[in-house]
């Protein structure tokens, strides 16, 4: 990954309605997304010029902004194409996208029903969420002491920045520990997610993965869903306890900025990245470079 600050690239953001020059796309301090985490966003990537799945996130943009209660001031076809604007304008074929949707500076206070909503959109090359070596050999998790919420405590159904606030400190002590990243539970103290990818794991060939009803239903999670099916693997989707990833023959993430990322290790629990991860990651890679996948049984 780049180690250039990003307020200090060049290159044009689309922010408003309009291209500008990356450095000049900034907002106030006294910002209500800022100080109130009214803010929502995605994350997108590119694959040879072209944003896979980009209406599923430019809806899932609108939509969590509708969830936190302002409306976006474009319509999804409208940030779709100031989306493919960007990604011409920044002339990257494999890259990543970033649209943010944020209250503005009228109103500081908790209530600011009257601010300006505002909507950026960047891109920019950026590599696996992990790196190389990582992803195939297997990335390490050490579970959170932070839980995600309960939905009727936190709008969990929308991509909403405030949501990642328990992500970053828990990925934080990971790191600091010696891990890549943490696995979350949830109020339940069942098995969630990851800080921002989905989870599997394959028990006897059949693919299991936790209900999405309290964190986000990945747009990757679905596509992965939809690859392990096409190969005849079944997907369970349940509530998945900790004590139980002892008995899990391999487990995996999923996510826009993760792809397919095997997992070797959950605190003191080891796996083997195995022959259903490696198919799946071969399945997706070709799909989002825009080659058909194969449609045979998994053996």
């Amino acid at each position: 990954m780049s180690i250039l600050p990003f307020d200090d690239r060049d290159g044009q953001i689309w922010f408003d309605g309009e291209l500008i020059p990356w450095r000049d796309a900034k907002v106030h301090v006294l910002t209500h997304g800022l100080h109130y985490a009214s803010c929502v966003f995605e994350g997108e990537r590119v694959y040879n010029g072209s944003v896979f799945k980009l209406t599923e996130h430019s809806e899932r943009l609108v939509k969590s902004a509708e969830i936190l209660g302002f409306k976006l001031p474009y319509s999804v076809a409208e940030i779709d194409a100031a989306t493919n604007l960007v990604v011409e304008a920044q002339g990257l074929t494999d890259a990543y996208v970033r649209p943010v949707a944020w209250r503005g500076s009228e109103m500081m206070g908790v209530a600011a029903q009257g601010n300006t909503v505002h909507v950026a959109i960047a891109c920019w090359q950026w590599p696996s969420y992990f790196s190389p070596e990582a992803r195939m050999a297997g990335i390490r998790l050490q579970t959170s002491k932070w839980a995600r919420p309960a939905p009727n405590t936190a709008p969990t159904a929308s991509k909403a920045a405030g949501l990642y606030m328990i992500c970053t400190m828990s990925k934080h002590t990971a790191e600091n520990e010696g891990f890549h990243d943490a696995l979350m539970l949830d109020y339940r103290g069942r098995v969630a997610e990851a800080t921002g990818a989905n989870f599997f794991m394959a028990v006897g060939g059949k693919l299991h993965t936790p209900t999405p009803d309290c964190f986000l239903d990945g747009i990757t999670r679905r596509t992965v869903i939809g690859l392990a099916r096409q190969r005849g693997i079944e997907v369970i989707e349940r509530a998945i306890m900790p004590e139980e990833l002892k008995a899990a023959d391999e487990i995996f993430l999923t996510g826009t900025a993760a792809e397919v990322t095997p997992v070797s290790r959950i605190d003191d629990l080891t796996f083997t990245p195995g022959r259903i991860c490696m198919t799946l990651i071969e399945d997706y890679d070709r799909l989002v470079r825009g080659a058909a996948v194969t449609d045979v049984a998994a053996e």
